[in-house]
């Protein structure tokens, strides 16, 4: 099998990023000069998961189709990491598999969970006095992570919204855009740079705040990935760190006066 030109990799990042997280990075970009040209950015609201539909049943459908459509894009990526050459003998059924490239598999669970929680806990409380900060300096919306009723599915909801952020971004952004940067040649930081700077782009409609609060939380993930070559970690923080907030804020917010 012939291996991919670097302008065919190129190519395929484009197509990969035109369909998820490159989208979402303009879009974001859009809409963040919209409310900067409506109002101060401290006047402004961003809302994480929204309402489609003022029925209970047609919200529940929305909500499934845009998560289970927002991960095929994964899907491609892990088609086009898979190697599809033949595996050679007593190497293994899963030698080529894009799951074992990226570590993205069950080889090492409590190793994996150990380390997601220690990074949910790294990232998460500089966050919210990173939020306070942006807030105070005029440079960040208020974030309403929850708009969703009330309804018996909206924290289970909510939950499976937390693992299709974590699943699109930490394999699309980290593991994915890492590999075939270094397939274009490029240095380590360089790689980590680009990613990064991907991170924050797709959170600017948030304000300046999360660019700059989710760019360095990239740089972290994605070091750490050059380390372990496993995005499950990744995964699991940041799925702890989205539930927590989407689920606490449907949960409690009107309790402690959000929302």
């Amino acid at each position: 099998m012939l291996v991919p030109s670097r302008r065919r990799l190129r190519f395929e990042v484009w197509i990969v990023l035109g369909l998820s997280l490159g989208q979402s990075a303009v879009y974001s970009v859009v809409q963040l000069l919209d409310k900067m040209s409506r109002a101060p950015l401290a006047q402004g609201t961003s809302t994480l998961n929204r309402s489609q539909s003022t029925r209970e049943y047609f919200d529940l459908t929305y909500q499934l189709l845009d998560i289970i459509f927002a991960l095929v894009p994964v899907l491609l990526v892990i088609f086009f990491l898979t190697d599809q050459r033949q595996a050679k003998p007593g190497s293994g059924h899963d030698a080529g598999s894009a799951f074992r490239k990226l570590g993205f598999n069950f080889a090492r669970p409590g190793k994996d969970l150990l380390q997601g929680l220690g990074l949910a806990a790294l990232i998460g409380i500089p966050s919210l006095g990173l939020y306070a900060a942006g807030r105070a300096l005029g440079i960040t919306t208020a974030i309403i992570p929850s708009g969703l009723d009330a309804y018996w599915w909206t924290v289970p909801v909510l939950i499976l919204s937390a693992l299709r952020h974590a699943i699109v971004e930490e394999v699309i952004v980290v593991g994915y855009l890492l590999d075939r940067f270094g397939k274009f040649g490029w240095s380590v930081p360089l790689a980590i740079f680009v990613s990064s700077m991907l991170r924050g782009s797709y959170h600017l409609y948030q304000g300046f705040g999360p660019f700059i609060g989710n760019a360095i939380m990239g740089v972290v993930f994605a070091w750490i990935y050059t380390r372990t070559r496993r995005v499950m970690p990744l995964v699991i923080a940041h799925a702890l760190l989205d539930i927590v907030a989407f689920v606490g804020f449907s949960l409690f917010g009107k309790a402690v006066g959000l929302g």
